[in-house]
Formats: C-alpha cells, sequence, structure tokens
C-alpha cells in the first residue's frame, strides 16, 4: 500500500496565493492521482475553523477517490467564523467524522494499524530557564501564543496534554501486536522542535510538542511517526522509526510563490 502524508495546508490563509480556479482539494487529489496513493495522511492544521475544514475533507475524499485519514490541528479547534468557544464540543464534532482518526484506531491489514490524536503541549520543548508560570501565560517579548484567544478547553496545557496522551495510549494498546503508524499533529520527538540558539522558540518551543512521547515509542511497535505543526518538511530515521513532517506551511514561508510546487515539494510518501 502506498501511503501519502501532508500537513498544514492553512488553506484560508494560503488562499490567496491560488489563481485561475484553482482550489487546495484539486490540488491536493492531483498530486493523490500522479503518486497513485491508496491511502492519504493528513496531520492537521487545514483552517482556522473546524467546519471549514471538515468541508474540505469530505471535498477531498470525494475528489481523490481513495481514503483520507485525519488528526485535528490545534488550528482546526479554533472558530473563527462560527465562534464556538468550547473546544470540547469540536473535538466531538470531530471524533464523529469518519475521515477523523480520534479515539477510532484503523486496522489496515493483520499487520498493520494507524492511531491518530491530536496530541498537546506540555512545555517541556522550551527553555527551562522560564518557569511553568512563564509558560502559561503564552506570551512573550510582546508575542501570545495564538492558541490562547482560540482554544477553550477548560483546562491548563499540562492537562490537556495528559489527556490526549492517554487517549493515544488507550488506542496504541488496543492495537498491541501490529506495526504502527502513529499520527500526531504535536511534533513528538526533539530533532524537529526549532533549532537554537533561537531569542524567539527559546520560550515557544513551548507550544511545539512534548518530549514524554518517547516513552510510547520505547513500549509500543511505532514503525512510522507522522507529525505537523511546526511547519518543516523532514523526514528521520531513528532507530527503527520513521518520523515524517510534511508541512505545507504558511505562503510566506515557501521557497516559490506557487502553490501546486510547494505541495508537490512537501507531499510526502512510504508504503507498507
Amino acid at each position: 500500500m502506498k501511503i501519502g502524508v501532508l500537513s498544514d495546508i492553512h488553506i484560508d490563509r494560503n488562499a490567496e496565493m491560488l489563481s485561475g480556479g484553482q482550489s487546495y482539494v484539486e490540488i491536493v487529489a492531483e498530486k493523490v492521482r500522479l503518486e497513485q496513493i491508496q491511502l492519504l495522511l493528513i496531520a492537521g492544521d487545514i483552517s482556522n475553523d473546524y467546519l471549514t475544514s471538515l468541508k474540505f475533507l469530505q471535498e477531498l475524499e470525494k475528489e481523490c477517490a481513495c481514503k483520507v485519514l485525519f488528526v485535528p490541528g490545534n488550528h482546526d479547534y479554533w472558530s473563527k467564523i462560527n465562534g464556538i468557544t468550547d473546544t470540547k464540543l469540536i473535538y466531538e464534532k470531530f471524533r464523529t467524522d469518519a475521515t477523523t482518526l480520534l479515539e477510532k484506531p484503523c486496522l489496515i491489514n493483520d499487520d498493520w494499524a494507524i492511531v491518530g490524536n491530536s496530541g498537546w503541549y506540555d512545555h517541556s520543548f522550551g527553555n527551562p530557564k522560564f518557569s511553568q508560570e512563564e509558560f502559561a501565560k503564552m506570551t512573550y517579548n510582546g508575542r501570545t501564543w495564538q492558541d490562547y484567544y482560540f482554544v477553550h478547553w477548560g483546562m491548563s496545557n499540562l492537562e490537556i496534554h495528559r489527556w490526549f496522551y492517554k487517549k493515544i495510549e488507550e488506542d496504541l494498546q488496543a492495537v498491541e501486536g501490529r506495526k504502527v503508524i502513529l499520527m500526531t499533529h504535536i511534533v513528538t520527538h526533539p530533532e524537529f522542535i526549532v533549532p537554537m540558539p533561537n531569542s524567539v522558540f527559546e520560550y515557544f518551543n513551548a507550544f511545539i510538542g512534548s518530549d514524554e512521547y518517547k516513552k510510547l515509542y520505547e513500549k509500543y511497535n511505532i514503525k512510522v511517526s507522522v507529525m505537523g505543526h511546526v511547519h518543516y518538511r523532514k523526514t528521520l530515521k531513528l532507530n527503527d522509526t520513521t518520523y515524517i513532517c510534511a508541512c505545507l506551511g504558511n505562503s510566506d514561508e515557501w521557497r516559490t510563490g506557487d502553490p501546486v510546487k510547494e505541495i508537490e515539494a512537501s507531499f510526502a510518501t512510504f508504503t507498507i
């Protein structure tokens, strides 16, 4: 089976880069057809509103005629258009969607399974010179991590992280005995955080992911780890696990102004 990977498409922020009737659904679907992809994994951050993201997923699955599986990113939990202020309600909308992996491990065959969840951050990738109280403010040098305004779980970041971590481990236990593709939005390995020294991200790496996920790789048979969030395009093999980050990212981070070329450059594939 040939599997495609893409993340952080940000279709609303990147809409201005489209021209002449283009759509991100059509661009991604064409790439899927050219690569003869049988399963497409999208690791979050389709848009800044959950309804926009859900509509994109539905249209994409029809257009590309292959199975699409998704985990929401932090931006997908926003509701900038529709004004939903209870993020757990949005989580439930995604959890019951057929394309979304939340609490629904997918058995590919007798040997392979996919476990997917958003994951969250627990500040462990931030510089320890900052206190937990400082990280909890989510603001540094006049900049604020935007989840502070648009995500409302009714819990602290550390509590949200533990909640997601528990759900991921429960799903991993449910497919034990199979080789696993783990898909998160949040970064699960320190090789994918913003490298230091960096005067901004020595603080904001705290909101990139969690170092605790390394326990899962030690305990479970995770062969492929898909993630997004950090807007890197990088594949790395460590020990017996291949880590894939295939982010389109924001247009001001692109090498060109062409969304077709950028999706071509960011799109990753692997075969099981």
